[in-house]
């Protein structure tokens, strides 16, 4: 069997059609998922998008112990294995981080080919300058070339990994489809997300909702240029003996729990704003009023970043040949889709791995595989120094909180005598109302689950320690 893996970061799981979203234009994804696996409680393990990128190259929990870093040599990849197989595998991505600085994220592939272009700065403007039509864009060009990749390997037995930046920021959709999400669009230019309390860094609400509507322009763009490669992926004949896998790393907030971005940072000069409006995309500007005084031997600081839902649950759409379509309700978690590959095509997943395959749930052997599941920064402390974005140093200011995800319950926790957050649920879908007070005991189960989870993965006692308690 061959394989297609997708990757389409910061997309949010509840800005897809077949996930329940009314009025998001989605139409090839939702036409793919009639024919697929829906998984409707996957999750994100670790975080973010590199994080999650390890995790998925290697199917372990990499927060417990590599952080935002490059890709260790010694670790055994699926594309390596792929490879080893006898599977031409090839990659493409136009996410950032994948390559530059020595990341190797391309570790196992027999191949691999980077757009350049996703930043910020010079680099971007470089290549963003001469676009004139769609097909110019990152997530059309980087579809476009698994595409054409396919049309010269299709009887080749292959692994074909696809990774694209969109819909993450920076923003910058083709005016066609920011006009589907506002019709009065004016050529305005959407503000950078502020990565902080977006009310107390000074923007509106009108600054949050032009941000979304470039969001969803993205999301849609994305959407089109998957559904070229799914068509090809048809043209060929390749449906027969081709899994095919759609997923995201993580979500975004977009004014939630009064959030805007991916977590809380201060620049060492303050909120960072991004484009101003009126000005060039490149073009950044900083709040200097308001901001705390921060070291400036370091890039900027980490405040605490809780993980709810927005960003956590990730889509996870599998087709594949055979199986009938459906959808599932069980917890996964994004490193599954490793073991999940190898069992698909008959390779044993080595004793390293730390996931489970997802084939018992999909052929009906088992209802669960996982009472409960985990989404964590990597296992800082605060005040360590660390290299999060590019490979520049930054402070973890303050320490960051894993999500402890149940059917019923949803636990943020990161160290002892720190804020604890748990939430209902079934009653509070949103996790807008905070009953740890009234429900201590159920603080405490899941934190032993936590504890347990960490230990079971082999965590350092150094980041054990300050986690043994719950308050």
């Amino acid at each position: 069997m061959n394989v297609v893996l997708i990757v389409s970061d910061t997309f949010r799981r509840d800005h897809v059609g077949c996930y329940g979203n009314p009025w998001i234009r989605s139409p090839h994804l939702d036409r793919f998922a009639q024919g697929a696996i829906v998984f409707d409680n996957a999750f994100a393990s670790s975080f973010p998008t590199v994080p999650a990128r390890a995790d998925l190259m290697t199917g372990r929990h990499t927060f417990s112990y590599l952080g935002w870093s490059p890709l260790p040599r010694t670790e055994t990849t699926l594309a390596g294995l792929m490879t080893a197989a006898g599977y031409r595998t090839f990659g493409v991505a136009d996410t950032p981080f994948v390559l530059r600085h020595g990341y190797g994220y391309d570790h196992g592939f027999s191949d691999f080919h980077w757009v350049r272009g996703q930043a910020y700065g010079p680099s971007r403007d470089n290549v963003t300058s001469g676009w004139t039509y769609e097909s110019d864009y990152f997530a059309p060009t980087t579809l476009r070339i698994a595409e054409e990749w396919l049309e010269r390997h299709y009887r080749d037995k292959f692994f074909l990994y696809v990774d694209t930046w969109d819909p993450h920021e920076p923003w910058q959709p083709p005016k066609h489809y920011v006009e589907l999400y506002d019709a009065q669009y004016a050529d305005d230019i959407s503000a950078h997300p502020t990565y902080w309390d977006w009310r107390e860094a000074g923007f509106s609400q009108r600054d949050i909702e032009l941000a979304h509507t470039h969001y969803c322009a993205e999301v849609t763009m994305v959407d089109r240029a998957v559904g070229r490669l799914l068509d090809r992926i048809e043209s060929l004949d390749l449906l027969g003996n081709t899994a095919i896998i759609f997923l995201s790393d993580h979500g975004f907030y977009f004014g939630e729990h009064g959030l805007w971005g991916k977590g809380r940072f201060k620049s060492e000069l303050g909120y960072y704003l991004g484009p101003a409006k009126g000005s060039a995309a490149s073009t950044l500007m900083y709040r200097l009023e308001n901001s705390e005084e921060i070291v400036s031997d370091v890039k900027g600081e980490w405040y605490r970043s809780p993980l709810y839902d927005e960003v956590t649950r990730i889509p996870l759409l599998l087709y594949l040949p055979g199986a009938d379509a459906g959808r599932i309700d069980a917890l996964v978690s994004l490193p599954d889709v490793m073991p999940t590959i190898l069992d698909l095509v008959g390779i044993e997943a080595p004793d390293r791995v730390q996931a489970d395959s997802l084939t018992g749930l999909i052929d009906g052997t088992v209802d669960a595989i996982h009472d409960f599941v985990v989404t964590s920064w990597p296992m800082y402390v605060a005040g360590q120094r660390i290299r999060v974005v590019d490979d520049e140093e930054r402070r973890m200011r303050e320490n960051q909180p894993s999500t402890v995800t149940r059917k019923d319950w949803a636990l943020l926790y990161s160290v002892a005598g720190e804020e604890v957050e748990l939430y209902d649920r079934n009653a509070d879908p949103k996790l807008k109302n905070n009953v740890y007070s009234q429900n201590i005991n159920i603080a405490a189960e899941m934190h032993g689950q936590l504890l347990g989870f960490l230990q079971s993965l082999g965590t350092d006692e150094v980041y054990l320690k300050p986690r043994r308690s719950l308050s």
